[in-house]
């Protein structure tokens, strides 16, 4: 059959891309994580059908956290992981399957729970027929996508909240729950959209979980300036999104005369206190992921993924210089695990950079960030006062991720020509858009309020939630707020669907609307909830704000 591939923004041609992923990914790489998705949705089935108390399959669960985050866009490119990872699901899948066999007939298994594969051929073929394309109804299938794509988002911060000790078997029970429910033939549309309202409710949950995981271990971010700029000693770059796995690698750097930079959405490290106290924490390099190419040339040191966000390099000698770890992973670059305390080795990465040169500057000065709920909310009072006089006319939430299309110049074009009276709040690596221009502040407040990573979205939305308390409003969409969104990959999703559940309505999606949506489905979140698409950046400014610029 071929892949199929349609849960990225820049899917080609918008539709689907059929012949290896312009993410860079092979049609076998394709059809291979689609199967390792299909084992663990056969799990799933097992675990709601055989009634199995999540709370005494620890191992399982996390197993299947790890499976999704690695099908997530740019997470892993490694066949051979995958293929190994798919013989060690089927493996528990079946164990599972012996243990509820008094509780459920085989019969009653889905095929994603049952079938067999006795050889590499067998296990190719299967992958070939276990993808996106398998069901024929168009909106069922894209409902199923959805809330698929949501639950793989779900997974990633519910996977992160893990390694900080935070762990809810609630999470769990609705991943398994949601993921047979794709499965199920016997659920209707309805029933379907019911279940996608029902992901965005967990989103929440996995969210608050996640941000409870950071700020209890690292502290409530604080404004903070971060330099852009480079030292004179060799330097590690950390990429990705896992602050455990940062922690790590600070602590095992000191004194050795190695400098820590973050790259991307590990940008926000920086705003968290406990992070501080490190020396050698020199600051950020370079911008979003997709510019990795030029920039990892120039930095000259070794680079450690943390997550997703990989761009497969062209230059040998840069990928000699790539480590993976958690849920990422890249063939021929070295991976490093966690042993059973969940401590990481990082002493090869240590002993390359001090064989290296320090990074070539690329850029000077500073940028501000740290404006997560806690620090918003002691400016409260200043922010409510802004308001009030007229000195806000409006904040523009424009959180989520940024991409290589050219379409994308919207976002930078759009937060420059905005009037000087609104403030923007942002999350995710969409800020690379419009971070470092010079866009001011009004009375003191700065005119671009960073809360963080993608996942920091969750912040967002509590400061919404606060603020309509504040003004004692009805309805959160009362709130002098827009909602002007780029997204790109799997956890754009699950936030998407988490704001929707708290009742966030009219959220302006871009560059392009999800190619999984069918006609239909995407009628149904206009309907309902006012999805809409972007225009232009002077029509879209006129027709949020309500005059002519």
């Amino acid at each position: 059959m071929g892949m199929f591939c349609y849960q990225c923004q820049e899917t080609a041609r918008g539709t689907g891309c059929e012949f290896g992923g312009v993410c860079g990914k092979s049609e076998e790489l394709a059809d291979l994580q689609d199967l390792l998705i299909y084992t663990v949705k056969g799990i799933s089935d097992i675990v709601v059908k055989g009634k199995m108390d999540v709370g005494l399959l620890r191992d399982v669960n996390h197993e299947v956290l790890k499976c999704l985050f690695m099908t997530i866009t740019n997470a892993n490119f490694d066949d051979d992981i995958i293929i190994q990872k798919i013989k060690e699901m089927i493996s528990i899948r079946d164990h599972l399957r012996e243990e509820i066999r008094e509780k459920a007939l085989e019969e009653d298994l889905h095929d994603a729970a049952t079938f067999e594969v006795k050889s590499m051929n067998d296990l190719v073929f299967k992958a070939s027929y276990a993808g996106v394309m398998a069901k024929e109804n168009e909106d069922i299938r894209s409902l199923r996508q959805l809330i698929t794509f949501g639950i793989k988002g779900l997974a990633a911060y519910t996977h992160h909240a893990r390694n900080l000790g935070k762990e809810k078997d609630a999470l769990y029970a609705f991943i398994y729950e949601a993921l047979a429910g794709t499965l199920n033939d016997m659920l209707s549309a309805e029933e379907l959209i019911a279940l996608t309202m029902k992901t965005g409710q967990f989103g929440v949950t996995a969210m608050a979980l996640l941000d409870e995981g950071n700020t209890s271990k690292y502290g409530n971010p604080e404004i903070t300036e971060v330099s852009i700029g480079v030292r004179e000693n060799p330097g590690i770059l950390v990429s990705g999104h896992d602050l455990t796995d940062l922690e790590q690698l600070l602590e095992q750097t000191q004194g050795t005369g190695i400098d820590v930079y973050t790259h991307s959405e590990m940008l926000p490290a920086h705003y968290y206190p406990a992070f501080k106290k490190y020396g050698n924490f020199a600051g950020n390099y370079g911008n979003a992921w997709w510019k990795q190419t030029e920039e990892f040339v120039t930095f000259k040191g070794p680079i450690l993924f943390t997550t997703n966000c990989i761009v497969p390099p062209d230059d040998e000698e840069v990928r000699s210089r790539i480590f993976t770890t958690g849920a990422s992973g890249y063939p021929g670059c070295i991976h490093i695990e966690a042993d059973d305390s969940g401590r990481k080795d990082f002493s090869k990465i240590i002993e390359m950079a001090k064989t290296l040169e320090a990074p070539t500057e690329i850029e000077t000065g500073k940028i501000v960030g740290g404006f997560a709920h806690e620090q918003v909310f002691t400016l409260a009072d200043k922010v409510v006062e802004a308001v009030k006089s007229g000195a806000i006319r409006k904040f523009f939430v424009m959180a989520g991720c940024d991409g290589r299309m050219k379409s994308r110049e919207y976002y930078t074009q759009f937060a420059q020509r905005l009037p000087r009276d609104t403030v923007i709040l942002t999350a995710g690596c969409a800020k690379f858009r419009y971070n470092k221009l010079d866009l001011g502040d009004i009375g003191g407040i700065p005119r671009v309020l960073d809360a963080g990573q993608c996942n920091d979205s969750y912040s967002l939305a509590l400061i919404a939630l606060k603020l309509k308390e504040i003004f004692e409003l009805n309805d959160i969409n009362d709130l002098p707020i827009a909602y002007n969104i780029a997204w790109y990959e799997q956890k754009a999703v699950i936030v998407l669907l988490a704001l929707l559940y708290l009742g966030v309505k009219n959220i302006h999606l871009g560059p392009t609307l999800p190619a999984f949506l069918s006609p239909n489905v995407a009628k149904i979140l206009v309907d309902t909830f006012g999805i809409a698409g972007i225009g232009t950046v002077d029509e879209d400014i006129e027709m949020f704000l309500g005059v002519s610029i």
